[in-house]
């Protein structure tokens, strides 16, 4: 499985809302098993340059490159890109990642 976590900030505040809303359509999109969109709590006191997240999780590398050819994918970008300054994507295999399950 693969997460796919990408953060974004706005120009302005007054931007926030209309980031969050052309990202929401992504949650459209059939490929992912899961997906968020998260506004940051911007509760750490050293880092605040986030104003949202995108969290999904796809079962390989096939169906995170058909999310991405997806329509919805690039209407999401027409509608973002003009409005956001900062775009931060990472993406990892979850079997290959240290896990410290403390659950119980």
């Amino acid at each position: 499985m693969i997460r796919h976590i990408v953060m974004f900030s706005a120009k302005t505040p007054a931007d926030l809302a209309a980031v969050r809303d052309g990202l929401a359509i992504l949650g459209g999109i059939p490929h992912a098993r899961r997906f968020e969109v998260g506004t940051n709590t911007k509760r750490d006191a050293l880092s605040s340059d986030v104003d949202l997240i995108v969290y999904a999780e796809f079962d390989d590398e096939a169906a995170l490159a058909a999310y991405k050819a997806d329509p919805l994918y690039t209407e999401s970008i027409a509608r973002v890109r003009h409005l956001r300054d900062l775009r931060i994507v990472a993406d990892y295999v979850v079997e290959d990642a240290v896990i410290a399950d403390r659950r119980g």
